[in-house]
């Protein structure tokens, strides 16, 4: 149905324009004047609209919080400070932990000598057993010669001893010591990961390009986990926060387009539904929705913002429609100028309604069905520039809710 009556008001907007180009003054066709033509004043069915609050709030928004114990010895800036990705905003008091590094290296090396020690060890039992040292039988204090020469032999003749169990046993012991030895250089390792993972926690880093919109301590500060330390916000791209009733949701869908109006200005732009919440408020049974503002538009974090969002329980209302492009302002009236018999022209107060896009605005009283109104035609849209509405960043798909 739309897409039928904006063709035939186009259709009949190119044939009036013909007409009115014909009736207007020589002067005006010799480019005294700027061009201009006449469009039609289109009747539409519309559905009626719904204005609910809501407040502007950042793209991205965290809240910096120290992960360790200890004394705030750096803070990057002031609120309003920019900074870029990665950028170190708070550090904490490390002399502890270095020292805490310092012993875990000094393990680690000690961890490094007892594991060589051990494979020599192993070695060396392997290719000479019990060279060097006496052995299982003392031999009344003969040397290690006559104990391997008369001790060992007599003594497994006697069924005392059995060499390749106690070389079986020397060698697991050996090898005991190397898995040993092992264990500690991993458990040396593992506790410089842990401290190196302190160094991190140390300090709080920017997340993503913004700014610093709170501060909470000062340097000199002594903090504990938890506590918060800098509030880091992304300003770039800003965005409304709405709270709509649950009858609504079923006219709101994500990437929609609804009229928005800023506290600054009273002006009026494009909104884009960026995201809806999966779950309603159970006490207030409303569901929360994020609108993508213009990224020129006058606004900022904290400042209170109106949504027009489409009411799917009213009727279905005709409205008279005229573009943007044939206001004129006349000190705080709007008016148009209305084609008249013979080429005339005739400017006329009307009253506006709620916009339909940027480009169309409903007229509640001053104009007719049919009525043509003059538009400048080289300033189709009403001259006004309308920033694209802000990129959806990368994420994971998310489902729209049915209510």
């Amino acid at each position: 149905m739309r897409v039928t009556l904006f063709a035939d008001s186009l259709v009949r907007s190119s044939v009036v324009g013909v007409l009115m180009a014909v009736a207007l003054p020589a002067s005006a066709q010799n480019g005294e004047t700027a061009p201009t033509r006449a469009v039609p004043v289109d009747a539409r069915n519309v559905r009626a609209t719904v204005t609910l609050g809501g407040t502007v709030v950042p793209y991205q928004e965290v809240t910096l919080a120290a992960q360790l114990p200890g004394r705030v010895v750096m803070l990057a800036g002031k609120e309003g400070d920019q900074f870029d990705k990665d950028a170190v905003l708070a550090r904490l008091d490390d002399n502890e932990l270095r020292a805490q590094h310092q012993a875990a290296m000094s393990a680690l090396r000690d961890a490094e000598v007892a594991m060589q020690t051990a494979g020599i060890q192993y070695n060396r039992e392997l290719i000479a057993p019990n060279r060097g040292s006496p052995g299982q039988f003392g031999g009344m204090g003969m040397p290690t010669m006559m104990d391997q020469m008369f001790t060992r032999p007599f003594g497994n003749m006697m069924g005392m001893g059995n060499p390749y169990v106690e070389r079986g046993a020397d060698l697991w012991q050996q090898g005991a010591q190397i898995e040993q030895a092992r264990n500690s250089h991993l458990r040396a390792q593992a506790q410089l990961r842990e401290i190196g993972a302190k160094f991190r926690d140390a300090q709080s880093v920017a997340p993503f390009d913004g700014v610093i919109t709170n501060k909470l301590v000062e340097v000199g500060d002594t903090v504990q986990p938890g506590q918060p330390l800098l509030e880091f916000a992304d300003t770039e791209y800003l965005q409304v926060r709405v709270e709509i009733p649950a009858r609504l949701m079923p006219g709101i869908r994500e990437g929609m387009v609804v009229r928005a109006k800023l506290d600054v200005g009273d002006r009026a732009v494009n909104a884009r539904v960026a995201q809806i919440f999966p779950l309603a408020d159970p006490e207030r049974h409303t569901v929360r929705v994020k609108f993508d503002l213009p990224t020129a538009a006058p606004a900022a974090p904290g400042m209170y913002a109106e949504v027009m969002v489409p009411d799917v329980n009213a009727p279905v209302r005709q409205v008279l429609v005229i573009p943007v492009a044939a206001l004129k302002q006349r000190g705080s009236l709007p008016m148009v100028e209305v084609a008249r018999d013979e080429g005339r022209k005739e400017l006329r107060i009307v009253r506006l309604g709620e916009y339909l896009d940027p480009y169309n605005v409903t007229v509640l009283s001053g104009l007719q069905p049919g009525d043509l109104v003059y538009v400048d035609s080289e300033q189709p849209g009403g001259g006004r520039t309308w920033a694209p509405a802000a990129p959806v960043r990368p994420a994971a798909p998310l489902r729209t809710p049915r209510y």
